[in-house]
């Protein structure tokens, strides 16, 4: 919802808040530059000064201003002829035109009401408005993007356009929203939406009848010193009855013209000042320091919708374009996606032009923005779901499972659930499952059972489509063509060989960066950024299934490293483990969000088997600031599989590594990775109570036998492996 309420105003209104920003800006510069050219009244020096030094030079005188910015402006008649000049202070004598800058004034126009009048000023308002929903929703996503407000200023992550995009808001965020309100308060000021709370200054009933009193001689005028001096406006000429004028910061009040006595005065309103300080803030008037901060937050605007564009379209090209998709209120056919790589939208493509060739209406949109309310015409939901981490919702699923939790009756729409996943996983599948149980539970009406999907098999796409034509009354053929992501070619540069002793052939293979284009250094795609614990995906000759492997190594390190170890009959693996110096194989890669450290400086607890310290070994070889990191590293035998051995004791050296400490399987006493656990209980023990991060990544078994070694671990703490995954303190990465 509230990606939502960011998204679309700030699309929509681009060009409004582009404009109010750029003008905004430009407009900024000018009380600054008025106050350094003004020349400044010395401190102390009093209005019957002024006006005595002003009358001696400009008999004429019939009002005398000064603006915020110090500039003050004397307007006479001389002759029958008007006349008006900036006026120095000290000499009362007139230094520069008082004419309003042109240029200043073009730009207010455009910046108020894009030169429209009434309805130019509803259409700026309007746009005043976006930049305040914008303001707010970003906050929001900045704060749950860094993990919650404590982590506002932490280092962003993702893609370049991302990050500039995060790091100009959380600066600028402050200054729009306070530009945004300031412009609302002051549109509802024009048209008169505000109450009048200001005071009626009235006339005074009697006057002297007397003329001649010197200004000079005014006590009044006498004790109210320039700096606090608005506007003086002098008697008109002959005329007995009329009064000097003094607006001063305080209030306003009437002097007589033949004894110079104060007749009346009121002071500003409370709602005066607020309104005065409100016009302060958003014009820089009077405030120029201030106006000028203001400015420069606002050119952050533009900045923001460059990116913001690009983080948009970026993530729209991971989504196969589905041609004649139905709005949700007109579609027989729901389908909702929950994708954290964009493969589950493939599928969804599929069913899609299947539907659609059966003669269905059928809308298709994520399952993030699940709204029963909306299916007026809907006849059946299905929901296609991958998972995330573990048991996560994907990408384009969150808040789904909350809001169809939160319904209070389920509609009369049957309703299919598809999960998508990999059976190698423990949490297979587990998203759609939570998404049936909880319809199960709210009485939703089941078109068919809950099924699922392995590894994206098309296969098993099309037996599940055959059983969704039979519960419709239609035959469906899903013939799905698996959309591979934009793939590079990389070359291999090195590789270091073990395991021929145990039978176990595996290598740590380093390949060359590909070449990045400027689109995918702004977008973070392809190979642009990385970091350790992310994805490769290789795909094998003869095979258009890729297969994943952690990466050992961060962009930064200047090099793609993974650690693969040869299976029997393993098409991908025996590719690889073949490779030779200066040949190539055809890659992609998948962000793992899930599986980093995280910027918090408290220690990590490492724990790994066999190729799983391949991003391990890449957290470590990235940990230049010190943090304390403690690796439990499993193997078979140290002279034939002890993967990164020679590096570590370099690492221990330069302060990456705390300490190692390893269990061999197939010595003299077997010892696997959860027994060297238990081994180091007490001190696994203190670092969990003390904040420690533990991040395990091997196979399944070996997870789960660390999970077990764990949980005895912290059990005289009060603590489990569950509370510590509730907590994010507990990470797997497991196959």
């Amino acid at each position: 919802m509230i990606r939502a309420l960011h998204r679309w105003p700030g699309l929509l209104a681009l060009a409004f808040v582009t404009i109010l920003a750029l003008s905004g800006a430009a407009l900024s510069v000018f009380p600054a530059v008025e106050r350094i050219a003004a020349p400044q009244a010395e401190t102390g020096l009093e209005v019957a000064a002024l006006a005595d030094r002003i009358l001696a030079v400009y008999p004429g005188v019939e009002q005398i201003r000064r603006a915020p910015s110090g500039r003050i402006t004397a307007y006479w008649f001389d002759q029958g002829a008007p006349g008006a000049a900036v006026i120095d202070p000290a000499t009362g004598e007139g230094v520069a035109s008082a004419d309003p800058n042109q240029v200043e004034r073009w730009l207010t126009n455009l910046h108020r009401s894009l030169f429209f009048g009434d309805s130019g000023r509803i259409a700026m308002a309007a746009g005043a408005a976006a930049m305040l929903i914008l303001s707010l929703s970003g906050a929001a996503l900045v704060a749950r993007r860094a993990g919650g407000w404590r982590f506002w200023f932490a280092p962003p992550r993702g893609p370049l356009a991302g990050r500039l995009h995060v790091e100009i808001a959380r600066i600028a965020v402050i200054g729009l929203a306070l530009s945004s309100i300031t412009a609302l308060w002051m549109t509802a000021s024009t048209f008169d939406l505000l109450p009048d709370g200001g005071a009626t200054s009235a006339f005074p009933a009697e006057v002297s009848g007397e003329t001649g009193f010197a200004p000079d001689q005014m006590p009044t005028l006498r004790q109210t010193p320039v700096a606090e001096l608005r506007e003086l406006s002098f008697p008109y000429p002959g005329d007995a009855t009329d009064t000097f004028t003094l607006k001063t910061d305080l209030g306003t009040g009437y002097l007589d013209q033949g004894t110079g006595a104060l007749l009346a005065w009121t002071d500003l309103t409370g709602w005066e000042r607020v309104s005065e300080t409100i016009y302060m803030l958003h014009t820089g008037q009077g405030a120029a320091t201030l106006g000028l901060v203001l400015g420069l937050m606002a050119l952050g605007v533009p900045a923001m919708g460059a990116t913001g564009v690009l983080v948009w379209l970026a993530g729209r090209r991971g989504r196969p374009r589905i041609r004649g998709n139905h709005p949700a209120a007109r579609a027989q056919t729901i389908l909702l996606v929950g994708s954290e790589g964009g493969s589950t939208w493939g599928f969804a493509a599929t069913l899609h032009a299947a539907l659609t060739e059966a003669g269905q209406s059928v809308h298709v949109g994520a399952m993030s923005g699940f709204a029963p309310e909306r299916y007026t015409r809907a006849e059946r939901i299905i929901v296609l779901a991958a998972t995330y981490g573990d048991g996560a919702a994907p990408a384009s699923a969150k808040g789904g499972l909350d809001r169809l939790s939160a319904i209070g009756r389920a509609p009369d729409i049957p309703l299919a659930v598809l999960g998508f996943g990999d059976r190698s996983f423990p949490a297979y599948c587990a998203f759609a499952k939570a998404i049936a149980a909880s319809a199960k539970a709210k009485g939703w009406p089941e078109l068919m059972a809950l099924d699922t999907i392995d590894r994206q098999s098309p296969q098993d796409f099309a037996r599940w489509g055959r059983a969704l034509g039979k519960a419709l009354g239609t035959p469906l053929d899903l013939s799905h063509q698996p959309v591979l992501p934009t793939t590079e070619t990389l070359t291999l540069v090195s590789r270091r060989d073990y395991g021929a002793e145990v039978q176990a052939p595996t290598a740590i293979l380093r390949f060359a960066l590909p070449r990045v284009s400027l689109w995918q250094r702004l977008t973070g795609s392809g190979f642009a950024r990385f970091t350790a614990g992310d994805l490769v995906g290789v795909v094998p000759v003869g095979s258009a299934v890729p297969r994943l492997y952690s990466l050992a190594s961060a962009r930064r390190d200047g090099f793609i490293e993974i650690v693969v170890k040869k299976h029997a009959g393993g098409l991908c693996s025996g590719q690889l483990t073949a490779l030779k110096p200066g040949e190539t194989v055809t890659a992609f890669l998948r962000r793992n969000p899930g599986f980093r450290p995280g910027p918090s400086r408290a220690p990590l607890i490492l724990i790994g088997a066999g190729t799983g310290i391949g991003p391990l070994a890449g957290f470590v070889r990235g940990n230049g600031h010190g943090r304390p990191i403690h690796l439990f590293f499993g193997m078979r035998h140290p002279d034939s599989d002890f993967f990164y051995g020679e590096d570590f004791a370099a690492w221990q050296d330069e302060g990456r590594l705390t300490r190692l400490v390893t269990a061999v399987s197939r010595g003299a006493r077997p010892h696997y990775v959860q027994d060297a656990l238990r081994g180091e209980a007490t001190q696994v023990a203190d670092l969990v109570r003390n904040g420690a991060r533990v991040m395990v990544c091997g196979g399944r078994d070996m997870a789960a036998g660390v999970s077990d070694a764990l949980a005895e671990i912290l059990a005289p703490a009060g603590l489990t492996p569950v509370v510590l995954k509730a907590e994010g303190r507990y990470v797997e990465d497991v196959y």
